[in-house]
């Protein structure tokens, strides 16, 4: 069976922070989450960065699923940019990215951006001296 993976924000209202939302994503829809960053408070609204993966058709319902909670679902690509005008390609960022998305570039040795491996960690936005790397956190 065909597995589909999708990173994605998840932006919690306050009044379901304290339910066991992976956990329904789990049994209910058979998705296997890997969470990478979360900033959870109780009676506080809370943020979740999270990696589905499952069944395409399960992974839709539970998209439908969270918007039925109130929760916002948006694509992970939204919240790290890369803003190449600003970047003197220092180098600093890829210190930093645990994940590589962040790279020199062999022949230019230029910085590069891949938005897919992105875990939108953050530590890109406090090493960059220029603010290159912009974020909607």
């Amino acid at each position: 069976m065909p597995k589909s993976t999708r990173r994605v924000v998840l932006t919690f209202p306050s009044e379901e922070v304290e339910k066991p939302v992976v956990y329904r994503l789990v049994k209910e829809f058979d998705l296997v989450p890997n969470i990478l960053k979360a900033a959870i408070s109780p009676n506080d609204v809370g943020t979740m960065v999270i990696e589905l993966s499952g069944d395409p058709a399960k992974l839709e319902s539970a998209m439908e699923f969270l918007g039925g909670l109130g929760v916002t679902v948006e694509p992970l690509s939204q919240d790290i940019l890369f803003n190449e005008a600003r970047c003197i390609h220092c180098g600093a960022c890829v210190t930093f990215c645990p994940s590589g998305a962040l790279r020199i570039a062999d022949a230019s040795r230029r910085i590069e951006f891949v938005a897919d491996r992105c875990t939108a960690c953050g530590f890109c936005l406090r090493a960059c001296p220029t603010c290159a790397m912009e974020g909607k956190f």
